[in-house]
């Protein structure tokens, strides 16, 4: 008894060392994700893990919400209030978890046991052992290199969620911004369309125009108040998806849209390097990078003990009927006969061989998205471009002929109406290109990795991983960012 409550004791000082190294480990696993979306987007992220943080979050998103929603303040309010990314930020509390669990000893297991004899002497024989997992303990540093990949790829791929939330509420912004222009102008067209019916109604009744003639009006001013009712409908469709995405309720979805389109700006991203780098600062791409080097490390860690399927060493100490006590080492080997762990080294190289390919496809995709999306911004900008550089000034020069017309008495209020409506409607177009180049955007910045500007896509949360085979190196070598870019 007395060996086994030294080897106890032993025991609790290797497991209080133990735990007090992984206590003075680097804390703070959600510090990386925040500095990694605070660098691609300038706005700050926080992780609600207490009633106390979820308050401060609170206080700053209903402050924020006091005043006109703009694309940052709503990107903001996002970043600090939405549950689904707050739920998500939970992967990083797990992986840690398993990080420190992958870490820890396995606990030693006592063995005791007591058989009374059948016959004098009448002494009690009592056992005991005290028994370690010695390959548990070998395999700690291999197990902890691959829980941290697993930390790794779980902070990448939070941190590219919040990126997507970015965008998404980027675009929701976008959308909601060109409905209410949408609607002004609609409501211009309506009240366009209620003066020429009236005017028809008074004409008719006097004999002037024929029944057609005023059904036509009829129609084309239902036309109009179809069309602003079909538009509010759709923007409070969209106001309520912003909302989900702000995670606001109850008070605080009475908030306010301030603003209208941004104008085109000068220029856009060049397609040349994009690719390269989209590929470079993606995280979702560093995140499956990180799941393959946590695959291939585990790969390693299954064939380095495939034949070694238990190790135990311990204490043993007998004390037989006579009060002799008998003790010595007790080790227990298991041996690979049936089982020399083929099964498992060849669901291993599976995993990897399923990881390098999703890899590969990954990466392959980003580069055709990026292609794609590019291709849209700039048809987009073409299509606002000419509506606000051609069609709408020919437009607007028309409308300002007939009203000379109309002033000389040389063209009618027929006529007038008309060249005002069709004014009205270069300008709704004219909003809707705008709506789409800048929604299109969005979506090509996010396809970017967060940012036109070129970043070290790993530099925030980790080194990246190198691979034996070439494939996938080369599909994930950044190239150098053109001046473009910058």
């Amino acid at each position: 008894m007395n060996i086994s409550r030294k080897i106890l004791a032993l025991g609790l000082v290797a497991a209080l060392l133990s735990a007090t190294g992984r206590a003075t480990e680097k804390g703070q696993p959600f510090a990386p994700v925040a500095d990694a979306v605070k660098a691609r987007t300038g706005r700050e992220v926080r992780w609600q893990e207490d009633a106390e943080a979820r308050a401060e979050n609170l206080r700053a998103v209903r402050a924020l919400l006091k005043k006109p929603l703009n694309v940052g303040t709503a990107a903001q309010i996002a970043l600090l209030n939405n549950p689904g990314l707050q739920a998500t930020f939970e992967d990083i509390g797990i992986s840690a978890a398993d990080l420190r669990e992958a870490g820890a000893w396995k606990n030693p297991t006592l063995d005791l046991s007591v058989r009374f004899p059948d016959r004098p002497p009448s002494g009690v024989n009592a056992e005991e052992a005290v028994i370690f997992n010695l390959l548990d303990l070998f395999m700690v540093p291999l197990r902890k290199r691959v829980a941290a990949e697993h930390l790794r790829a779980a902070q990448l791929r939070v941190a590219d969620e919040a990126l997507q939330l970015v965008a998404e509420t980027k675009s929701a912004v976008y959308r909601l911004q060109g409905d209410e222009q949408l609607i002004g102008r609609l409501r211009l067209v309506r009240e366009a369309g209620g003066a020429a019916l009236e005017l028809a109604q008074k004409q008719h009744e006097a004999g002037n125009i024929s029944d057609l003639a005023l059904m036509q009006h009829q129609a084309n001013y239902s036309q109009a108040r179809l069309d602003v009712a079909m538009a509010e409908g759709e923007m409070r469709g969209h106001r309520e998806k912003l909302t989900r995405l702000l995670g606001v309720w109850g008070a605080d979805t009475g908030w306010k849209m301030g603003g209208e389109l941004p104008p085109l700006p000068a220029s856009d991203p060049a397609l040349a390097g994009l690719e390269s780098l989209a590929v470079a600062q993606r995280l979702d791409l560093a995140a499956a990078r990180a799941e393959l080097g946590g695959v291939v490390r585990a790969l390693g860690l299954t064939k380095a003990y495939r034949f070694v399927g238990a190790l135990e060493f311990g204490i043993d100490t007998e004390r037989d009927t006579d009060r002799t006590n008998l003790t010595g080492p007790r080790m227990s080997v298991e041996l690979p006969i049936f089982n020399q762990g083929q099964a498992r080294v060849a669901k291993a190289q599976a995993e990897l061989r399923r990881a390098e390919r999703k890899f590969e496809a990954l990466a392959i995709g980003i580069r055709s998205e990026v292609r794609e999306l590019h291709d849209q911004l700039v048809s987009k900008r073409e299509i606002a471009r000419f509506y606000h550089d051609d069609l709408l000034p020919g437009r607007i020069a028309i409308l300002n002929q007939s009203l000379l017309f109309y002033n000389g008495m040389l063209l009618g209020n027929y006529e007038l109406f008309a060249a005002k409506t069709e004014e009205l409607h270069a300008e709704r177009g004219y909003v809707e290109a705008l709506r789409d180049y800048w929604i299109a955007r969005a979506e090509l910045e996010r396809t970017a990795g967060g940012s036109f500007t070129a970043r070290p896509a790993a530099a925030p949360v980790g080194e990246a991983v190198s691979f034996p085979y070439r494939r996938e190196q080369a599909i994930s070598a950044p190239a150098k960012p053109s001046a473009h870019q910058h």
